[in-house]
This record gives C-alpha cells, sequence and structure tokens, in this order.
C-alpha cells in the first residue's frame, strides 16, 4: 500500500498511473475483479471514467461506487430541489454565525442550550447538517431567546438587526418550523443509514437491504409525513407563543380569457398549506427516492447476479432447476472470450451439496 503522484487528475491520466503501477507490481489487469471509488465524474464517468476505461480491458472488474459518498450526494441532490430549500440552509448558517462571531455571543448561545449546539453547514459533511438541524428542532425557543439575547447586548446595528431578523423573522415563523422538522426527519433517516453502511463488516446484501429501507421509510414519508410535521412543528410554536398557520401570500389575478366561465376550477383558491406540501415538500422527497434509486440502481445489478451466494438463507431458498438457473447465469456474466472464471456445472454441483451442511 503507497500513496502515488498524480497530476494529470483526468480519467485517462488516471487510468495511466493505474496500468503504470499495475505493471511495475507485475499484477496482470485482467486479474481485477472489482473496483470501487468515489462519484467523480473522472472516476465514475460512463464514458471517460476510470471505472470505464478498466472495464473496456476488463469487463469482469465489477465497479461500485462508495455508498457512502453516493448517500452524501443524494443529500445534494435534495437541498438542491428547489429555492427554499437552499434558503433554509442559508438561514441555518446565518444563526450559526451570528454566534460563532464573537466569544461573548458564543457563551450566550451555549447558557441557553444544553446537550446539543450548532455547527456550521458543511458542503462535504452532511453530518454537521443533521446536528445543527437537530439543535434547532429540538431547542428552537432556546436559540430564539439567544438570539434576541445577543441582539440586546451587541453595540453594531448591523448585527443587532440580523439576530433580531433571525428571532422574530425566521424562528419566528410557522413555515420555518415546519421546514426544520421536515429537514431533520429526512436528514436523520439519510444519516443513520450512512453510518450503518460505514461499519467495517458492512456487507453488499446488508447494504441493499438498508437502502431499500430508506426507499420504502421516504415512499411512506411522502404519504404521512407532511401532517406529522405541521403537528410536530405547531407543538414548537405553542411553545414559543408564535402562531401557527402559513402566512397567506399576495394572490397573483391571472388575466381571464372571453371564453373562460369566471367559476371555473382553475380559478379555485388553493390553501397556502396545500401550496407549501406541492411546491416544496412533495418535490423534495420524491428528488430523494428518484435520487437514491437512481444511485443505488447498480447495487440491485449485483443482487441479481450475485444474489443468491450473498447468504445462506438464499442459497437454502432455491429448488434444484433455479439454483442451476442461477449458476449459469453467473457463468456467463463472469465470461469473457470464451472463457469464464467459473464453471457453471461445478458451481452448481458443489452448492447442491453445500446447501445441506450450512447452518
Amino acid at each position: 500500500m503507497g500513496f502515488l503522484e498524480i497530476n494529470d487528475t483526468t480519467g485517462q491520466g488516471i487510468f495511466d498511473v493505474l496500468v503504470k503501477e499495475l505493471k511495475n507490481l507485475g499484477l496482470d489487469i485482467d486479474n481485477i475483479k472489482g473496483q470501487g471509488y468515489d462519484n467523480g465524474s473522472n472516476m465514475k464517468g460512463k464514458h471517460q471514467g476510470v471505472q470505464k476505461k478498466l472495464l473496456d480491458i476488463n469487463p469482469r472488474a465489477f465497479y461500485s461506487a462508495c455508498g457512502c459518498h453516493s448517500l452524501n450526494l443524494t443529500l445534494c441532490d435534495m437541498a438542491k430541489t428547489c429555492g427554499k430549500a437552499n434558503d433554509f440552509f442559508r438561514i441555518i448558517q446565518r444563526i450559526y454565525t451570528t454566534f460563532a462571531k464573537s466569544t461573548k455571543k458564543w457563551q450566550i448561545l451555549k447558557d441557553n442550550i444544553t446537550g446539543l449546539t450548532l455547527k456550521s453547514v458543511s458542503y462535504t459533511r452532511w453530518e454537521s447538517r443533521v446536528d445543527s438541524v437537530k439543535a434547532i428542532r429540538f431547542q428552537c425557543a432556546n436559540i430564539r431567546e439567544a438570539l434576541l439575547q445577543a441582539s440586546d447586548s451587541d453595540t453594531d446595528p448591523l448585527t443587532r438587526s440580523e439576530a433580531k431578523g433571525l428571532a422574530n423573522n425566521e424562528l419566528g415563523e410557522y413555515e420555518f418550523l415546519v421546514s426544520v422538522v421536515i429537514w431533520y426527519d429526512l436528514l436523520y433517516a439519510v444519516n443513520l443509514v450512512s453510518k450503518e453502511l460505514q461499519s467495517q463488516d458492512m456487507l453488499i446484501d446488508v447494504a441493499i437491504e438498508k437502502v431499500q429501507g430508506l426507499i420504502s421509510f421516504f415512499n411512506q414519508y411522502r404519504e404521512t409525513g407532511f401532517s406529522n410535521a405541521l403537528e410536530a412543528a405547531t407543538e414548537i410554536a405553542l411553545d414559543m407563543d408564535i402562531g401557527t398557520s402559513f402566512r397567506k401570500k399576495r394572490k397573483i389575478k391571472r388575466k381571464r380569457h372571453f371564453d373562460e366561465n369566471p367559476d371555473d376550477s382553475n380559478d379555485a383558491t388553493e390553501s397556502v398549506e396545500e401550496l407549501f406540501r406541492r411546491e416544496y415538500f412533495i418535490p423534495i422527497v420524491d428528488q430523494t427516492i428518484s435520487s437514491l434509486t437512481t444511485r443505488f440502481e447498480q447495487y440491485q445489478g449485483y443482487k441479481k447476479d450475485f444474489g443468491f451466494l450473498f447468504t445462506s438463507d438464499a442459497l437454502r431458498s432455491l429448488d434444484n432447476k433455479s439454483l442451476k438457473s442461477s449458476c449459469q447465469h453467473l457463468g456467463a456474466v463472469l465470461k469473457r472470450d470464451g472463457q469464464s472464471d467459473i464453471d457453471a456445472d461445478d458451481l452448481y454441483v458443489e452448492l447442491i451439496f453445500l446447501q445441506d451442511f450450512i447452518p
């Protein structure tokens, strides 16, 4: 194991270094059976990435993207869903920055909250976002009070205005509280799976199960999460003695065409709450489901090819016909230039006997 200096970080440049180093070590590139990198375009790229260039030479060097990095990118996809999502994390950062400007203000924050603290919004470590949202989710009233105290104790007009504005406008708005609850639920669920995928004994079948479970959670959350978030946000709002409804937006009237009926359903007013659900909540959750499905679809392909070997239960569940079919399919997957890494018939016979011995 060692480190190599790379000057050309394109897919071709990195691949050339890889090939050269394999030759120096006396290793046959055709013996590579797997490759794993992050999701950078120079590594993962479907046309010019390292994984594609290696697969062009050795189709049996199966590529798998880093699961944790894929989850991190899923979170990035979520945050880019709409302008309001980006604005939310900007507000979180503004709250943190207000207290981080001086030790005096940070002490005010510490005096008002217990157990949790704010953290800067990181674009690479999404766990920090979970922690920051968690602090506001469960100690919103205390953080708001700390902002008001910071405003009263500061002599700089701009700093006073920023702290007071955050306390009264953002943390004093029901819509923001609903966003806090929603984002905490989403971030917590993804972060939980991310930590599990980082365990040293993680296996691909378990990883597939965890990701599928996460997708199922979000499908269910799409149906029930919004109403639950409203209930939780209402409890927070009542504790903070602020309103428990969305602020009404000014309705922009559309000029009616001469042949339209004044009673057309198109003119039916949509509640601000439903508008928030349709334009904010649903797009974020749908983007999450889509991103998870797309970024981890490769795992499903490997499950199709190797799944019958993942666990003893999977192997025992197959009858002789299904087992033989799975062995033949795997033999075809591992075949190149008429030669396969395995003899499908021999593997079938071995597994028939193994089924009787494994616990």
